[in-house]
């Protein structure tokens, strides 16, 4: 039987025709039944047409797409109808002509052996059915244009015929739904591809009223409300350009954007997250119709604060590395080192400590943007001020929220935190480099990272300029060594060998006469000897770290005074008077051994020098809360003041020492400076008013 044939008697179920089509490129079985909303007036209206056009009393139109299938329409649905929830396609009489691709006519929906048992039309108690299917222009099938009747009916020519030119009038509505739709889900992967960015996007209208913004975008100005200008977006961004200064409303790149510009790399800095400057490159341009005429404009900002740190932090360490490859000493580079530091981070303060004798001394300091004239301490102990923390306790030291100085120096105006990195070789700290700040625009870690490679550099020149001064140092201690060799040991040794030669060359009878003077002499040259090559090996030890010295509570009092009976004798038969002024208990945690040792040397070397009788003073007191104040004055030969720098080092013998052939190796006051260096003070002479000399010793005491 032909397919008008189907058509004219009005009894048959389906016309011949494709089984299985694609709906957008889903298969109808996978299809749920749903109600739609896309212009439904002009849906139901065309349904309500298509009805009357088939003396039905009611019309419906389905559509699919994107794998659904909805009601887009309906003229008088049974009541009930709109409530069904989705179903599967497959039991529905509009997805039979779907799948089958042709139209399906029922006369009787309850002896149609078509019409599954779960179809919704049976729930609405539907009893004759007349479907046709939607076609595009590409002759695709898009939905179906049915009529239902609440009775058994046969259709006749001309009402099928009325349904056909409803589903064919169907086709330009189904055509501006599916192109709705795609409209939409492109609108949808645009929306989602925009969130996804890491850069911000913002577009506003001709009016300047805020159309979109993305995800990022929203980070930076926060959800706008539904009627926001752009004067509330700006208020809610408070811009500044790349030199801080802010920038006006018609100023900002999408409000110039709206009158025509077009901005690419606009730098930009805003307040983000903890209160720190985010720096944007901005691009906007307008949007134009097909005529010309202004929609809008679109603007977008990128995130370049990363970059713009990375590049600052490159450029110092540059710069410090530049300066220290043409320094020859780390005086002449600490400036420039500071001053890049400060520059790269912006209105900082930065110090430079460098460790000499024991003690943190400054070495420079830039301040950016202020007063360059900022006092500073002379000196730091280990563990005091923020350097002296870093340099104690070899690590990266942290402090906020400082008071109004920054307890190593006194830099003008409040700094709100600091950093004080240790520059190190090995176990050893040779420097330290401190930070102050009132703001802190860096991330900690990051701060941390840039100032230890920097200390990494310096420490790596300290170490090159430390191996050129050991280096010296040392040609200089093969010339020492050869002249005691060649002086202070040869000549006791000469006489040891001599006493000895005339002990071998006597006759029996002298030799027991005079051996044991011969033998006294001998004696007293191998104990001068002895003690020379004692005293060498003591200071290389304290040198090089490997003597071990106490830290144990001691009474520095009980030790001067000890020192004092033990040479009052020796005093006594050089016709000198020993005169104490000697503050009781005076308590320091150090090595008590060591410290007597020291005290005896500077007695018994003013006691030598001391050569037409005198007296010598010996003092100690308290200079503060935490600093006590040893000094030995004796009114002998004194030394000249252009000798006072040399007097320390080793194997230095004054000229007045030498015209009076007062024996000694010079080394007690090396080893002295030493000792006094291990228990973190400090040994100097003191210009005297009239003869004699006078050494002091300063060292840290217990509160």
């Amino acid at each position: 039987m032909s397919s008008a044939e189907n058509r004219e008697n009005g009894k048959t179920t389906a016309l011949p025709g494709r089984a299985g089509p694609l709906v957008r490129g889903m298969p109808i079985h996978d299809l749920e039944l749903a109600p739609g909303e896309l212009c439904r007036g002009a849906a139901d209206k065309l349904a309500a047409v298509t009805a009357r056009a088939a003396n039905a009393p009611t019309g419906l139109i389905h559509l699919a797409h994107a794998g659904r299938l909805w009601i887009a329409g309906g003229s008088r649905l049974p009541s009930g109808w709109e409530a069904i929830g989705p179903v599967s396609a497959r039991s529905t009489l509009a997805g039979w002509v779907i799948e089958q691709g042709v139209p399906m006519i029922v006369t009787d929906v309850l002896t149609d052996r078509r019409v599954p048992a779960d179809a919704p039309v049976r729930g609405a108690a539907i009893r004759a059915y007349a479907g046709f299917p939607i076609h595009d222009r590409n002759d695709a099938i898009v939905g179906v244009c049915a009529v239902l009747d609440l009775r058994p009916r046969d259709w006749t020519v001309g009402e099928l015929a009325g349904v056909d030119e409803g589903a064919q009038a169907c086709t330009a509505f189904a055509e501006q739904q599916q192109a709705s739709a795609e409209a939409d889900r492109q609108r949808r992967f645009l929306d989602a591809l925009l969130d996804s960015l890491r850069t911000g996007v913002a577009a506003c209208d001709s009016d300047g009223r805020p159309v979109f913004t993305n995800a990022a975008m929203r980070a930076i100005a926060d959800e706008l409300p539904a009627d926001a200008d752009l004067a509330t977006w700006l208020d809610r961004v408070p811009l500044a350009d790349g030199n801080g200064i802010p920038v006006t409303a018609d100023a900002v790149p999408l409000v110039r954007a709206l009158r025509g510009e077009r901005i690419r790399d606009a730098e930009l800095r805003l307040r983000g997250p903890a209160d720190r400057p985010v720096i944007m490159l901005a691009d906007a341009q307008p949007i134009t119709g097909l005529s010309g005429e202004p929609l809008g404009a679109v603007l977008t900002l990128r995130d370049v604060t990363e970059q713009r740190r990375a590049e600052r932090f490159a450029r110092a360490e540059q710069t410090v590395a530049a300066v220290l490859a043409g320094a020859q000493h780390i005086h002449d580079a600490a400036p420039a080192v500071v001053q890049a530091v400060a520059e790269a981070l912006g209105r900082p303060h930065v110090e430079l400590w460098l460790v000499e004798q024991d003690a943190l001394v400054p070495v420079a300091r830039h301040t950016a943007g202020r007063d360059a004239a900022v006092p500073m301490p002379q000196r730091l102990r280990p563990g005091q001020g923020l350097a002296g923390r870093a340099w104690q306790t070899r690590t990266p030291q942290w402090m906020r929220e400082l008071p109004g100085t920054t307890q190593t120096a006194q830099p003008p105006g409040r700094f709100d935190a600091a950093l004080a990195v240790p520059i190190c070789s090995g176990e050893q700290v040779h420097a330290v480099l401190a930070l102050f700040t009132d703001s802190l625009d860096d991330p900690e870690e990051q701060l941390v990272a840039l100032l230890s490679g920097i200390a990494a550099h310096l420490g790596q020149f300290l170490e090159r300029r430390r191996a050129d001064e050991l280096a010296l140092a040392l040609t200089r201690t093969k010339d020492e060594y050869l002249a005691l060799v060649g002086h202070d040991l040869r000549t006791p040794i000469t006489s040891m060998i001599s006493c000895i030669e005339l002990l071998r060359e006597l006759d029996p009878p002298t030799l027991a006469a005079e051996s044991a003077q011969l033998l006294d002499v001998a004696a007293r040259n191998s104990e001068m000897v002895r003690h020379i090559v004692d005293e060498l090996l003591d200071l290389a030890a304290l040198d090089s770290g490997h003597a071990v010295l106490a830290r144990e509570p001691l009474d520095l009092s009980a030790v001067v005074h000890a020192a004092a009976e033990a040479a009052q004798p020796a005093a006594a038969a050089a016709g000198v008077l020993l005169r104490l002024a000697v503050e009781p208990r005076i308590v320091l945690d150090g090595d008590a051994p060591r410290l007597t040792q020291v005290v005896t040397h500077l007695l018994d070397n003013a006691i030598r020098h001391s050569i037409d009788g005198g007296h010598i003073a010996v003092t100690l007191a308290r200079t503060g809360n935490d600093t006590t104040e040893l000094t030995v004055t004796d009114s002998g030969l004194g030394v000249p003041p252009e000798e006072y720098d040399e007097l320390f080092t080793r194997f230095y013998r004054s000229t007045r020492t030498r015209d009076h052939r007062i024996p000694g190796a010079g080394l007690g006051l090396a080893i002295s400076r030493a000792i006094i260096h291990r228990h973190h003070g400090e040994i100097r002479m003191i210009p005297t008013d009239g003869p004699g000399a006078r050494i002091a010793i300063e060292l840290p005491a217990r509160g």
